[in-house]
């Protein structure tokens, strides 16, 4: 793997880690604070989310896809995250972290890492 998508994945999952517990941000979310696509932070959590709170990290509309949801039940239960009427997932909207706050979170967690732009390579996860 090359260096600079070994950074990008470590800049996903120092986003992810600081969603709080209660919380979710959607995969849109996360990729604007750590400057990729969407579909990136969707194939690093998807490879790369043991030991991480994935469950808090949703479609913009609080949704999952196959069986996610079912996998996150149990830790959304924990958490005090309910279940819209439609059983997709949570609305959005009422479990959403205040998005400004993680990116500011996230910046510090991120202050020893270098820029996107300051590393060769393929970014694509």
């Amino acid at each position: 793997m090359d260096a600079r998508r070994e950074l990008v994945i470590e800049r996903v999952l120092r986003c992810v880690e600081l969603v709080p517990p209660g919380r979710v941000a959607s995969y849109g979310a996360v990729a604007r604070i750590c400057g990729i696509g969407p579909r990136q932070v969707g194939s690093i959590l998807r490879h790369c989310s043991d030991g991480l709170p994935w469950w808090r990290i949703t479609s913009h509309a609080g949704d999952f896809g196959g069986d996610l949801l079912q996998r996150a039940l149990p830790h959304w239960r924990e958490e005090g995250i309910r279940v819209k009427p439609n059983g997709l997932g949570c609305r959005y909207s009422d479990y959403a972290a205040d998005m400004e706050e993680l990116e500011r979170r996230w910046r510090e967690a991120t202050a020893d890492l270098p820029g996107l732009d300051e590393v060769d390579g393929d970014a694509s996860a």
